[in-house]
């Protein structure tokens, strides 16, 4: 796979009641497997959209968009959820967990799309734990955790089926700077030491510095990118 994503001449336009609203104008992107992007740009600018499309969430009225090597944007929504099942993990601002559930249920979830065994599960979810530092909070309910602790386990549900691509929506956008540089640190070394693609939306800078990549997107359209020093 020589790039984890690839658009060209991507349109996608909403209706506002009689309103054809454009919001991505014929945008052209690469991002290489293994990069860590953050996306940045005002609201309405069109950087959610462009997150929703490479995660497959949404898929553009035009254009050709290519994914973790699949084009997806003539698939069915059938098979884009199967597609989404194996290639890409979400992190949300808001950890979006189950509150009933401990972090080693909220974590097991997207297992249960595939085809495994009861113990494979177990064995991924126990391994997904390790790598974000919560192997000791796996029976703890999201109530019983920070809001740092509970972000980790929300990553941990995006590793748990080796997905090459992790797509965030402002990951840190409810927590406090020091809580949110280790949550961004954790990302870098996902896509650092595990070459996973990590495609981030946030409105901070600072948050942004971590990203190995700075795409800034206004208006539709790409205006600027900036790299890591």
């Amino acid at each position: 796979m020589t790039t984890a994503v690839s658009m060209s001449d991507v349109v996608k336009h909403y209706r506002r009641g009689r309103e054809k609203v454009e919001v991505l104008h014929g945008l052209d992107l690469e991002i290489a497997p293994g990069e860590f992007v953050a996306i940045m740009g005002p609201s309405g600018s069109g950087k959610s959209t462009l997150l929703n499309l490479i995660g497959g969430l949404d898929k553009p009225d035009s254009g050709t968009l290519i994914v973790a090597g699949q084009r997806i944007d003539g698939l069915s929504g059938g098979a884009l959820t199967r597609w989404r099942a194996r290639n890409v993990g979400f992190v949300f601002q808001f950890y979006n967990l189950m509150p009933a559930l401990s972090a080693a249920a909220n974590v097991e979830l997207p297992l249960l799309l595939l085809p495994l065994s009861s113990a494979e599960r177990r064995a991924r979810v126990a391994a997904a734990l390790k790598i974000v530092g919560l192997s000791d909070r796996a029976r703890h309910k999201p109530s019983e955790l920070s809001g740092g602790q509970q972000q980790r386990v929300a990553i941990a549900r995006a590793l748990v089926s080796d997905p090459p691509i992790l797509v965030c929506d402002e990951p840190t956008g409810d927590l406090d700077r020091e809580t949110a540089n280790e949550v961004l640190d954790l990302l870098r070394i996902l896509s650092g030491r595990q070459g996973k693609t990590v495609v981030m939306v946030t409105h901070d800078p600072k948050a942004a510095e971590h990203a190995s990549r700075q795409l800034h997107v206004d208006k539709g359209q790409l205006i600027s990118a900036k790299v890591a020093a």
